[in-house]
């Protein structure tokens, strides 16, 4: 991709995108530029991945042809306020905070301007990220495959329609922290039974991300693979029929609505 990438934002998530962009080969790091206040990030980007930094906004507003705004949510009018004047006419503005619409942040800027909203998840941070997108209408088919493609480079990104945005926040962009829920209490239950914690966080991890690789790599149903595991009369179906007693569907299933319905609330 012959594109300068530029990031407003520095944190976790910021540090994510770049890092699987750099290790990828998807752009030389010469061509990343990231602006953040704090030293500390801006020096550990630098270093780890050779990109160029500045800690001012305006710097990889004036240069770059797709521009990440990586911070927080209540900081996006400000940011857009100071860069508005100052990006290219043709650059493509990705957002990656919650509750931040297309509509509102044209709005922002004044004109039209090309708008891809973004939802990823912290598993981007270990290049296993799920990220959903939704562009405006001047944004081109050659400039979304250029998006997905950073997306793509820590992880799996498809496009949605943006009304689906706020489903995404309840089914992929919380849901790590319920994963996380469900092997903390895998491993509990395994402690229970005498096993070291530390040993029970290594099988019930294995086992979920072994599980998850299942679905996507064999395209079976999730239902199909978990009756494979549970023979007639085992241990499985007995642990499957405890899980249906004590209300585990219903409860994640409650946990997706309430999520979804706080991001559009966020969103208002």
């Amino acid at each position: 991709m012959d594109k300068k990438i530029g990031f407003i934002g520095c944190g976790n998530m910021g540090q994510a995108m770049i890092g699987g962009i750099v290790k990828s080969g998807l752009v030389p790091p010469e061509q990343v530029y990231a602006a953040d206040p704090s030293e500390q990030n801006l020096n550990h980007v630098q270093k780890e991945y050779g990109i160029c930094v500045t800690q001012d906004n305006l710097v990889p507003a004036k240069k770059c042809d797709i521009l990440v705004l990586s911070v927080k949510p209540y900081l996006y009018a400000d940011v857009i306020e100071e860069i508005r004047d100052t990006v290219k006419q043709d650059v493509v503005i990705v957002m990656i905070a919650a509750g931040q619409t297309i509509a509102v942040n044209e709005a922002r800027f004044g004109r039209n301007i090309k708008i891809v909203r973004a939802m990823p998840n912290t598993p981007a941070l270990v290049g296993e990220g799920m990220a959903a997108l939704c562009a405006n209408s001047y944004v081109t088919d050659e400039e979304k495959d250029e998006v997905r493609e950073i997306f793509e480079s820590f992880g799996k990104a498809e496009f949605v329609a943006e009304n689906m945005m706020d489903v995404v926040a309840g089914v992929s962009g919380s849901s790590p922290a319920y994963v996380y829920m469900f092997i903390e209490a895998l491993a509990d239950g395994a402690v229970l039974q005498g096993m070291p914690r530390q040993q029970a966080y290594t099988f019930a991890a294995q086992a979920v991300l072994g599980s998850a690789r299942m679905v996507l790599e064999t395209g079976m149903h999730p239902g199909a693979l978990k009756d494979m595991v549970c023979s007639p009369g085992g241990t499985t179906i007995e642990a499957v029929a405890s899980l249906e007693q004590d209300g585990l569907r219903a409860a994640v299933i409650r946990a997706v609505d309430v999520c979804t319905e706080k991001s559009k609330a966020m969103s208002k």
